[in-house]
């Protein structure tokens, strides 16, 4: 079983500790978050460093099919699309992994082999959650044995809300042990956690219980990834970081499908935690129609012209 950070080993001794530290940090205030997550989206990006930032997007991109009519056939495509986002132009970069339910997980695996590109996987009765522990932890070791080598897990949301944080923590502890080498992102979603302080005492669970990442979102509810809310993770990897040493991504998903949107949230990340999180292994964009719009800024500012939809695949 994985040990809690060293610097905050007495936090998580018991449930009465952890709420005491989970409502000892610092009040979030709600004005000054939101204005200086607005403040950061109204840089200006030229050309260059658009392109740049055009090119680390696409390969921040967790590209996502999450439905219930997913095939064989559609998360093979997806991987295709992942290895090769643009068949005209082979300087394209890749998307850091293709995100497909526990079922589909051996497929996206025999489909991306050699290829660089990380199968992920939601697991834990994605997306409610709503399972015992011994279900979610079987979800979480048949995705990793089919090769996954990334698990999206959902808190569960009921317990974080009636207070009960001890058994948020417990079951993130449990479904780090079952990743084996996987990482672990752990998603909170942040729609349902209804306050900003919320957000971030989750994001504290989570850091202290190992996540690898901690994640927004599932993209299933009317309230998913935002720069605010982003922010305020990103905070939290932040000071984990000065606090313990260790180093937690941060994943916004849901929501984000233009390419304006991925550059806002790429200053969010300079900004905020630094240029060490500019990097695939410490960000991830979940995301599924954001892909298609990066490639037609890309041709734009490569032929000068806007190509459109057409040329670009739908998935």
């Amino acid at each position: 079983m994985p040990t809690t950070a060293p610097a905050f080993s007495d936090a998580t001794a018991s449930d009465s500790a952890l709420r005491r530290f989970l409502f000892g940090l610092p009040g979030v205030d709600a004005v000054g978050l939101e204005a200086r997550a607005a403040s950061l989206g109204t840089r200006s990006i030229k050309t260059t460093a658009k392109a740049y930032a055009i090119d680390l997007a696409i390969s921040m991109i967790d590209l996502t099919t999450l439905e219930g009519a997913d095939t064989p056939g559609k998360v093979r495509a997806l991987a295709a699309k992942a290895v090769n986002p643009d068949p005209t132009d082979r300087t394209t970069p890749r998307t850091a992994a293709v995100c497909v339910y526990p079922d589909m997980a051996a497929i996206a695996a025999a489909a991306l082999a050699g290829s660089g590109v990380k199968v992920a996987s939601v697991a834990t009765a994605f997306p409610a959650g709503r399972a015992a522990l011994d279900v979610k932890l079987a979800d979480v070791r048949d995705a990793v044995a089919a090769g996954a080598d990334e698990i999206d897990m959902v808190i569960d949301r009921g317990a974080f809300l009636s207070g009960r944080f001890l058994k948020v923590y417990e079951e993130i502890r449990a479904v780090k042990a079952e990743c084996g080498a996987a990482r672990l992102k752990v998603i909170f979603e942040t729609g349902e956690l209804s306050t900003y302080d919320n957000i971030r005492r989750a994001s504290w669970i989570g850091m202290l219980a190992g996540a690898d990442f901690i994640k927004t979102s599932t993209g299933k509810v009317a309230t998913n990834a935002t720069p605010a809310n982003t922010l305020l993770m990103l905070e939290a990897v932040r000071d984990f970081r000065a606090a313990t040493g260790v180093q937690i991504g941060v994943k916004p998903a849901g929501g984000i499908r233009t390419t304006k949107d991925a550059v806002k949230f790429l200053v969010l990340v300079n900004e905020t935690a630094g240029e060490d999180w500019l990097d695939p292994h410490w960000f991830r964009f979940g995301a599924s129609s954001l892909l298609n719009d990066l490639l037609m800024q890309r041709q734009k500012l490569s032929t000068g012209r806007y190509s459109g939809p057409d040329y670009v695949t739908v998935d």
